[in-house]
């Protein structure tokens, strides 16, 4: 497994609450929360700027379409 790196991230107190809230729900803690977060993020952004992956989303949402 990659070692994981440490930094300090500042955020509006609104923003901590419902991602308490939301983290509690699914039985994370609020850093694993973010991390997934996170992680689902860049997913979606390798998908979307990866020409290969693009032309595969496109195709099947133009399946889906007709």
């Amino acid at each position: 497994m990659a070692q994981k790196k440490n930094f300090l991230l500042r955020m509006d107190s609104d923003l901590w609450d419902d991602l308490q809230v939301w983290a509690s729900d699914e039985l994370r803690s609020i850093n694993s929360q973010i991390e997934y977060l996170l992680k689902q993020a860049v997913k979606i952004r390798r998908r979307t700027t990866d020409p290969d992956l693009r032309k595969d989303a496109t195709k099947s949402n133009a399946t889906k379409i007709t």
